[in-house]
């Protein structure tokens, strides 16, 4: 990734201006469609096209751009995926995994809560926590459905979690490849600095989903043995899509050694599954795609592109240097929390993208820049938990719910964005608090430089 240092103090222009009124007009268009009744998709594509043709006439965008910053890797792994499990759905394997579950949690709800964000926290170490919530959000509904609960809770659980576990690792979200690859952080330093704020935040997150679903957690379900139930409908598919998953697992270990990109892996994946499964109409599988939902991203793509060359992100993060220059930790604390309310409101990668020379740049200029690399990654990742547009896995388990909301005609089935804002946001905000405790505590640590 090629790096431009800032040195000069960016002014603010008609660009930024511009970009940045799109930006907030197309989001709060996207975060009141319950009032107007537009989707969300309609107005991130409204958003893109006048991003777009605003950035032609201020001269800081084309059509060109617009395309390259799409992050095709995200889509396409997100379309391979979501056709592996459309055709594992129907072998009638996650429904007997959920049974079995189901059997196992005998009713004790918040163990099962527990259970799945483990589960979810630990699989996001090492994978793309999109792929984690892709095959984990239909095995919960399953899971729910059994127990006669709502998914409500664990939906939001796995987004949350997923978002949290792949801050730990190096290869666990795209800001840690961004950071890790301009900082030259290796694996293993990187886990050591941020396993442990992770460890924390899964504690946090936990205990907040049990205070904030506690109605929720309380009920007794209806059923509780479930043994005997259940039963694979086809085995050969399940089983090849079960090895072909493990695969998947080792390839995404070792994909950037490969020089593999992720969507690379999934479709290796999907290819392989088609040629060895028994009975697979991909006409059936592909029609389970989310095509709305990949649009909406590609659109929030080209939105963000836009932001991002009109430097509006750049102009925001240069206010930060006087206050490392007069007091770190307290410089730390706030790079911190600012990139997690930025990266809740709009996609943390160009942000990320954005902060990533500033650091490099007071680096030049002989600042300990250390703690800075930390809080980033801690910002970015955590912060994605804040909105339900605040990372892609979250997008995804919201437009699960919405699915489910409608196959079931039941609207409380739905995670709207004052649902989240209700139960998502204050989690974030406590592992943003339990973070910077660690970081104030153990600052010593963080601020030893890397190299």
């Amino acid at each position: 990734m090629e790096t431009n240092i800032i040195t000069e103090t960016l002014v603010w222009n008609n660009q930024m201006a511009v970009s940045a009124i799109i930006l907030v007009a197309t989001f709060i268009g996207i975060f009141t469609e319950g009032v107007h009744g537009f989707h969300r998709t309609k107005f991130a594509m409204g958003g893109a096209a006048l991003m777009i043709i605003f950035g032609q006439i201020f001269d800081f965008y084309s059509p060109a751009l617009a395309v390259e910053s799409i992050d095709w890797n995200v889509v396409f792994l997100l379309g391979g995926m979501m056709t592996i499990v459309a055709i594992m759905i129907p072998t009638g394997g996650f429904q007997n995994l959920a049974y079995r579950i189901a059997d196992y949690s005998r009713g004790r709800l918040f163990l099962l809560m527990v259970l799945l964000g483990t589960a979810v926290t630990a699989i996001s170490l090492l994978l793309d926590n999109v792929t984690t919530v892709v095959i984990f959000g239909p095995l919960i509904v399953l899971i729910c459905q059994a127990l006669k609960v709502s998914p409500i809770p664990y939906l939001l659980g796995a987004a949350l979690l997923s978002d949290t576990g792949g801050v730990a690792t190096l290869v666990g979200d795209p800001p840690n490849l961004m950071i890790g690859s301009a900082a030259n952080i290796d694996f293993n330093t990187f886990l050591i600095h941020m396993g442990g704020i992770v460890l924390v935040a899964w504690a946090a997150i936990l205990y907040a989903q049990k205070w904030l679903f506690r109605k929720e957690l309380a009920v007794t379900p209806s059923q509780q043995d479930f043994s005997g139930q259940g039963g694979i409908k086809d085995k050969h598919t399940w089983y090849a899509s079960v090895v072909v998953l493990g695969i998947m697992v080792v390839l995404f270990i070792f994909h950037h050694s490969m020089g593999w990109e992720p969507w690379f892996v999934a479709a290796i994946g999907l290819t392989l599954l088609v040629f060895i499964g028994r009975n697979i109409e991909l006409d059936e599988s592909f029609e389970d795609v989310e095509m709305t939902l990949l649009m909406f991203f590609i659109s929030l793509f080209v939105v963000v592109g836009g932001v991002e060359h009109s430097h509006f992100l750049e102009y925001l993060g240069q206010y930060i240097r006087p206050f490392v220059e007069s007091d770190l930790l307290l410089a730390s604390i706030l790079l911190m929390w600012m990139a997690a309310i930025l990266s809740a409101m709009i996609d943390n990668i160009p942000f990320t993208a954005a902060m990533v020379p500033i650091i490099l740049g007071m680096e030049q200029q002989g600042i300990n820049v250390s703690p800075l690399w930390w809080s980033l990654a801690i910002g970015v990742g955590m912060g994605g938990n804040g909105t339900h547009l605040g990372s892609t896995a979250n997008v995804f388990i919201v437009t699960l719910s919405e699915r489910l909301a409608k196959d079931t005609g039941d609207p409380s089935m739905q995670i709207t964005p004052g649902l989240w804002f209700r139960k998502g946001t204050p989690a974030m905000l406590l592992t943003l608090l339990t973070s910077s405790i660690v970081m104030w505590i153990f600052f010593d640590f963080f601020s030893t430089p890397i190299h």
